[in-house]
């Protein structure tokens, strides 16, 4: 995995798509925004919305920048398209969030090691519509092994970009935000798998994911 590649390949591709993928960001994040003032506003009522459109929107930009790395250009329009698979997204979030926080009881550095083994989840959701969330998260295992540490130090290497975001009161993020998605989608399109892992294989995979003492 090289980094260098990845965040120039990134570069080029989101050039010339800047606009639609800032409107998409100004989109969702203002939905999210409203999503969390309702969710103080009026507790239950503002949950549900949570709920629904986190996941749904977190497919959808998955979504997006997999058709702009692979060449598409992206409407606003495709900021909904997640809604359409609701369900599965909503399955691998819950199950994702579960594992991480068991594995997160035991000590902190295993919760981080396992949310990276399972990052590459929703895009292979967002590949394979309806797939079940366990397979998701097996296949995102399967193609992160001896990739974790490489996909941290790449985060890692945006923090230049974070401190530029801060001292433009968030204005940066704007561009900052699509480099970094559009970086992640090169990195699923880099390491995802020929052969997907057979769904024999699946409920033992994501089984030996659970701390023994949570069993």
């Amino acid at each position: 995995m090289d980094r260098k590649q990845l965040k120039a390949q990134a570069k080029e591709q989101i050039k010339g798509k800047i606009g639609v993928l800032i409107a998409v960001t100004l989109v969702i994040g203002a939905i999210t925004a409203a999503a969390s003032f309702l969710a103080n506003l009026i507790p239950g009522v503002g949950l549900a919305v949570s709920i629904i459109v986190t996941p749904a929107f977190a497919l959808s930009t998955i979504r997006i920048y997999l058709m702009v790395v692979r060449g598409g250009t992206p409407e606003v329009k495709n900021c909904f398209d997640g809604f359409d698979d609701f369900f599965s997204a909503f399955k691998v979030t819950l199950l994702v969030g579960i594992y991480t926080f068991l594995w997160s009881l035991l000590f902190i550095i295993p919760g981080i090691v396992k949310g990276y083994s399972y990052s590459m989840a929703m895009y292979v959701l967002a590949d394979n519509k309806g797939k079940s969330a366990r397979e998701c998260i097996a296949e995102s295992k399967a193609m992160m092994e001896g990739h974790k540490m490489e996909l941290f130090v790449l985060d890692l290497s945006f923090i230049g970009w974070y401190l530029l975001c801060s001292l433009t009161c968030g204005l940066a993020a704007l561009y900052v935000v699509p480099l970094l998605n559009a970086t992640h989608a090169n990195v699923y399109e880099t390491i995802k798998p020929v052969v997907a892992v057979p769904f024999e294989e699946v409920t033992e995979e994501v089984a030996e994911d659970i701390p023994a003492d949570e069993q």
